[in-house]
């Protein structure tokens, strides 16, 4: 799914989206290093689980700061190039045309000297979850700061039209430094809205514009 994101290309005067440089890994750990080496992805990566089953472990995040630490790392799997972003993500909630976006803690930005000194994989269980709400944190506003308006919105529209999907929700970062580059680093089709505020109003409305959609298309 991402990769409707990155072929869209997507950039007007509200900023651009793009997805991070990643790679699947399906099995055999030990070629791993091999691979990331020949497609040209850069230290240090996100290994996140291919399979989301609902179990903790398909929640748990790693970041790998070194070539020898990728062995240690378990398939199937997707490895992705880690940006700097301030530590918040925007967790971007699509349900038909309604759009609702909240903050979430994040992983921690990596400075040079970081990587340069720490080596192994560390883990991260539940990043980005309910509890890790940003929303009411003092927040430096150039993290803080929600993506624009019409960006997300044609974002939204556009990635219903090619995937087809009324109710789904993205993982989108602000690259560090910047105010108008963003990477969409996750997607998710029927995503839990319990976490979203205000989910019962937004998906009752949806579910009522179903309904009356279908009954005009019945009475025409």
């Amino acid at each position: 799914m991402l990769q409707c994101v990155a072929d869209m290309n997507l950039s007007d005067s509200y900023g651009n989206v793009g997805v991070p440089r990643q790679l699947v890994i399906k099995r055999d750990a030990s070629c791993i290093p091999d691979a990331v080496a020949k497609a040209g992805l850069t230290l240090p990566l996100v290994a996140k689980p291919l399979v989301a089953d609902g179990s903790a472990k398909s929640h748990e995040l790693s970041l790998a700061y070194d070539q020898y630490s990728l062995r240690i790392l378990e398939p199937p799997l997707v490895l992705q190039e880690f940006v700097n972003h301030g530590g918040v993500l925007f967790k971007v909630y699509i349900v038909g045309e309604a759009i609702k976006v909240v903050r979430r803690f994040s992983l921690p930005d990596v400075t040079k000297r970081e990587l340069s000194k720490n080596a192994g994989v560390f883990r991260f269980p539940r990043v980005s979850c309910a509890a890790a709400s940003a929303d009411d944190a003092d927040l430096d506003p150039s993290v803080a700061e929600l993506p624009p308006r019409p960006l997300l919105e044609r974002l939204a529209k556009e990635l219903r039209r090619r995937l087809g999907l009324r109710l789904f929700n993205l993982d989108i970062i602000r690259e560090h430094g910047t105010r108008d580059h963003f990477y969409v680093i996750d997607i998710n089709y029927f995503p839990g809205y319990g976490k979203m505020p205000g989910y019962e109003h937004i998906f009752t409305d949806f579910l009522l514009s179903l309904v009356q959609s279908r009954y005009k298309k019945r009475s025409c």
